[in-house]
């Protein structure tokens, strides 16, 4: 019904930067939030920023000042701006929407999860 896919993770060196970028497709009448998900092997998943189709963020306080999220919603995309990355950002990092689907029902989506590996 809907379909979510990231992209943009990768290797990086400490103090580095990365863009992950998620698009929402499929029967979508609306997004009413978009957010980025983490979770480090043996660890629990956490939120790390969220926005709404209105612009309102959260974020993190771990990640606060050093990532950014925004979107482009006539795309229906959203994107994560990591800068200064720690070796404890490494994790599989998850998009995922609230979608009110062509069908009016609300559901939440996940998209598959990119890597993001930071060295030391």
């Amino acid at each position: 019904q809907v379909h979510l896919e990231e992209s943009g993770g990768g290797l990086v060196q400490a103090g580095g930067s990365l863009r992950l970028s998620c698009a929402a497709s499929g029967s979508i009448f609306s997004i009413n939030a978009m957010n980025w998900y983490r979770q480090a092997p043996g660890k629990q998943r956490e939120l790390v920023a969220a926005i709404t189709s209105g612009g309102s963020t959260n974020y993190a306080d771990s990640v606060k000042g050093r990532f950014t999220i925004s979107r482009a919603n006539a795309k229906n995309t959203v994107y994560l701006q990591m800068n200064s990355l720690k070796p404890e950002d490494t994790a599989v990092y998850y998009c995922a929407a609230v979608v009110v689907t062509t069908t009016r029902s609300t559901n939440d989506y996940w998209g598959q999860g990119t890597q993001v590996t930071v060295s030391s």
